[in-house]
């Protein structure tokens, strides 16, 4: 029965991809999206860490008409409270607690996992989820280190099920009508590309030992990672700014721009890495930096640049967030939805805007709107196998732009590549950083 309708998810979508695109905004009603494609064919889903990005995705999945959530993994029991009783107010089905997502994935009924937990669980949830035969909706970064990712993109071949990155700019309109601009040469040959994220981040102060919250697993929380005692500045959001379990800015907010820049400088993996920075802003617990640069070449080919201000907001080329193309006629500039190009005297030549309300400094859910498109085509994979818009091996090169930059800055040396297969050259003080320590028996394996 469950193979029978497994097949009905793959075949029913062949021949209505296109009509199904109505269904990508949430304002579409659950009864005209019916009519499109069938009621009875709903991807089901289970979200793993719903406490910020997750909650935003849970509420943005459950408006869409063609899937269910069945199940919310947490290991906080007030944020599985909570959004469980979101999606149940959105969907009008509550879904099932199911506060390890392992259990989760022991359900037949399951299709796909969304996996919106710390960095330091992405690949191995995501990996656990396609050895049980379960697609993966994969939060940005994919994985914590660069072995990760190798891991990752190999269990994907492997196991053959769909795993798409939420790097999800991937599949905005007008983003795609930008990188074509720059296909179709409408700058030039490009050969200088720049990102940045900038925001007024607080001190994180010094964090104090204490009890474990009742409502908080944090065995369970902390995972693969080793353990390392519960502090109460820690959790939620502030783990990203600790080594043990997040990745810094450059992975948050920086994989993003790279991801762009990257898929319009049609590049793989570089030859040279660079960077520069540290925690500058204040005196604390934050370990990463709170100002970054990193500059990746691509032999004699091209060079792109990400800046990073976690502490000062000022924005560059009049927006927090973006990326520009440096090409031989002119300069492409991507600002959330919209684009402008300009010629070589700064002329603007073009400009189109965004229709769709997008708050870059929104930390969970800056366009959900545009995000459900993102949505739409990890579906059309599970449902036909169209291509995705961001594959776990694009999403793995990106990711690994972003941590070679922190391996550069966290080593202290110029990192020289294999332009091949992204691997680090004769650096032994680098090569420490490309995987990591596990707790003893919560390793990934494929």
């Amino acid at each position: 029965m469950e193979k029978s309708r497994r097949a009905f998810l793959k075949n029913t979508f062949k021949g209505t991809a296109a009509l199904a695109v109505g269904s990508m905004l949430p304002g579409m009603s659950a009864k005209s999206y019916a009519s499109i494609i069938g009621a009875n064919d709903k991807i089901r889903l289970g979200m793993m860490g719903v406490n910020a990005r997750g909650f935003a995705l849970a509420s943005n999945y459950a408006r869409l008409s063609d899937c269910e959530i069945i199940s919310v993994s947490d290991v906080d029991t007030r944020a599985a409270e909570k959004c469980i009783a979101k999606v149940n107010e959105i969907q009008g089905r509550a879904p099932k607690a199911v506060p390890d997502f392992r259990k989760a994935l022991e359900n037949k009924d399951l299709d796909a996992l969304v996996v919106a937990a710390p960095d330091h669980w992405h690949a191995p949830a995501a990996i656990l989820a396609a050895k049980a035969g379960k697609h993966v909706y994969l939060e940005k970064p994919c994985s914590h280190n660069p072995a990760e990712g190798e891991l990752l993109v190999a269990a994907q071949q492997k196991y053959k099920t769909v795993i798409q990155m939420g790097n999800q700019r991937r599949s905005w309109p007008n983003v795609i009508a930008a990188i074509q601009e720059l296909r179709n040469g409408t700058i030039g040959r490009v050969y200088f590309g720049k990102g940045w994220y900038t925001n007024n981040r607080e001190s994180i102060g010094i964090g104090k030992e204490t009890a474990v919250p009742e409502w908080l697993n944090y065995d369970l929380w902390q995972g693969p990672a080793p353990r390392k005692a519960f502090k109460d500045n820690l959790i939620h959001y502030n783990w990203h700014w600790f080594w043990n379990w997040g990745t810094g800015e450059a992975l948050n907010n920086g994989t993003h721009m790279i991801d762009l820049l990257r898929w319009g400088m049609d590049v793989e993996y570089p030859t040279l890495v660079t960077s520069s920075g540290g925690r500058y802003r204040y005196k604390d617990d934050w370990e990463t930096p709170d100002t970054q640069v990193i500059t990746l070449e691509f032999g004699d080919k091209c060079s792109m640049v990400w800046e990073g201000r976690s502490c000062n907001g000022k924005p560059v080329e009049g927006n927090t967030v973006g990326v520009v193309f440096y090409g031989e006629k002119g300069s492409l500039m991507i600002d959330g939805n919209a684009y402008t190009v300009y010629d070589l005297k700064n002329k603007v030549v073009k400009d189109v805007k965004n229709t769709k309300e997008i708050d870059a400094r929104n930390l969970t859910n800056p366009a959900a709107e545009l995000d459900a498109m993102h949505f739409q085509n990890f579906f059309a994979g599970i449902r036909s196998g169209a291509k995705l818009n961001a594959d776990i091996k694009g999403g793995h090169q990106s990711t690994l732009l972003c941590q070679l930059g922190n391996i550069a800055l966290r080593s202290g040396s110029a990192l020289h590549i294999d332009p091949t297969n992204g691997h680090i050259k004769n650096n032994a003080a680098a090569q420490k950083f490309w995987t990591r320590e596990y707790q003893r028996g919560w390793e990934p394996k494929i």
